[in-house]
């Protein structure tokens, strides 16, 4: 059961997530382990540069190159750091169900407001099993709010709508698959006005899913370049399509790099960036892998341009 203070704070939680929803890179030190001073720097960057949901743990911050204690300390970092910005920490979650589990209630304990709960890579999940995940997850943690990360185009929207009537709590959904007519039906077949919608695939396709039915959208490139990721969040809040597709047009590139040989150098393409600005070493885990040259000349050259 909810009371009203419950409705009250899910709403707010709802308001942050239909916003730019960075995803923070990880930083590794010379010896490999996580730069904890420029992890906090790059955080600070991004709450400076006014943005307001977090995402430690999610796919571009290498959240499965991680082991169990730096998950921990990457959310623990960003709670930290973000706290005094009035910032929403979204915390991503996943892999086996006790270790979901164990890994909200941590969240919660260290002050998170949200977790993200990543797509199971389970090589068999049915769609009842998804529900039961989910459940599991969202059950143990009802004081926060809960948002599936769903990348499975064969999952019904009927099953969300299931899922958000046993759990409260589940108040939004990152969708992450490439289709924008398969997001509009997903979204109403599961209630367009029950969940948060964000968009999963960053500006690229920010514009179109909007168009449908989303209200925030996630973002990588923001580690970079926040005022851009921004400047096309406030476009499509005022329905100013010509602007958002302005933005659309100066980061097609680098976006596109990322999204390349599906999704191959996803993490790379943004720490590349981030170290053409000299903000962070490029260096990734396999199986992400550093940049060839003439590719990091390449990206160099798109920072200097936005800049310009």
């Amino acid at each position: 059961m909810t009371g009203p203070s419950d409705n009250s704070r899910f709403e707010a939680l709802r308001s942050a997530l239909a916003d730019v929803v960075a995803i923070p890179v990880t930083p590794f030190a010379d010896d490999g382990s996580v730069d904890r001073d420029t992890y906090r720097a790059l955080i600070r960057r991004l709450t400076d540069g006014g943005v307001r949901t977090l995402t430690p743990n999610g796919n571009t911050g290498e959240f499965y190159a991680l082991d169990p204690e730096e998950r921990c300390l990457v959310t623990e970092l960003t709670l930290e750091e973000a706290g005094g910005s009035g910032a929403t920490v979204l915390a991503g979650v996943g892999h086996d169900l006790p270790t979901a589990v164990a890994a909200a209630r941590h969240a919660r304990d260290a002050g998170a407001h949200m977790v993200m709960v990543h797509q199971p890579v389970h090589p068999y999940v049915s769609q009842e099993g998804w529900v039961d995940y989910h459940r599991a997850v969202a059950d143990a943690v009802p004081e926060l709010g809960v948002v599936p990360y769903i990348r499975n185009s064969r999952l019904a929207g009927q099953r969300l709508a299931e899922l958000g009537e046993l759990c409260p709590n589940v108040i939004g959904a990152k969708y992450a698959t490439p289709d924008a007519a398969a997001f509009a039906a997903f979204a109403r077949d599961a209630g367009l006005g029950r969940f948060v919608w964000v968009a999963g695939l960053a500006e690229l396709y920010a514009p179109a899913y909007w168009a449908v039915g989303a209200t925030g959208f996630t973002s990588g490139l923001v580690n970079v370049a926040p005022e851009v990721s921004l400047r096309m969040r406030d476009a499509l809040r005022s329905c100013d399509y010509p602007a958002a597709m302005e933005v659309w047009e100066r980061i097609r590139r680098f976006e596109e790099l990322r999204a390349a040989d599906q999704s191959a150098d996803n993490v790379t393409v943004v720490k590349e960036a981030l170290a053409a600005l000299g903000l962070c070493r490029r260096e990734v885990r396999p199986p992400s892998r550093v940049l060839p040259v003439e590719r990091r000349e390449e990206i160099a050259a798109l920072v200097k341009a936005w800049s310009s």
